[in-house]
């Protein structure tokens, strides 16, 4: 389907490429996905063999900071540079994704529709109290296309749009 001229065209393209990762993202299985239960800097330390000893001498750091390391990880609380220099020292790549739980096309598509329908019902609403109600019978094709049309990406995520006017 075409996308509007008033839509940057990098902002599709992004969504398509994004989508392809995603989607080979979200079909790896859970289990590929899980976080070992100590973290991943500790098991693959110890799978290595490697004491938390040697691993702060890797870092260049001190035993009790590699253990923090590894707590930190544990709880969440790692920051990203943090976990790349721990990945380096291990001879790992740090794969860091934010994987969308569906596709982005199909989050902009339904937020467009949203929109419009929020639009539309205010409209109906007003014309209705003047007595000049319309039907309005779109076919999904014809819905999303309008809504693409009136729609841009810039106006998708502002707050309370279909409370407030939309566009």
């Amino acid at each position: 389907m075409a996308r509007p001229s008033s839509d940057p065209p990098l902002s599709a393209l992004a969504r398509l490429r994004l989508d392809e990762t995603g989607e080979l993202l979200r079909d790896l299985p859970a289990r590929a996905r899980a976080v070992p239960a100590g973290g991943w800097v500790a098991a693959i330390r110890e799978a290595l063999g490697m004491s938390v000893q040697d691993f702060a001498h890797r870092l260049g750091i001190t035993r009790a900071s590699a253990a923090k390391l590894e707590a930190s990880e544990r709880r969440g609380t790692v920051q990203l540079d943090t976990l790349q220099r721990a990945a380096a020292a291990l001879d790992c790549d740090l794969v860091y994704a934010l994987v969308p739980r569906r596709g982005l096309q199909q989050m902009v598509d339904t937020r467009r529709v949203e929109i419009l329908m929020s639009i539309q019902n205010r409209t109906r609403q007003h014309m209705r109290l003047e007595a000049q109600e319309a039907p309005v019978a779109y076919t999904t094709r014809d819905l999303l296309r309008e809504a693409e049309r009136c729609v841009p990406d810039r106006a998708l995520w502002k707050a309370d749009d279909t409370e407030h006017g939309g566009t």
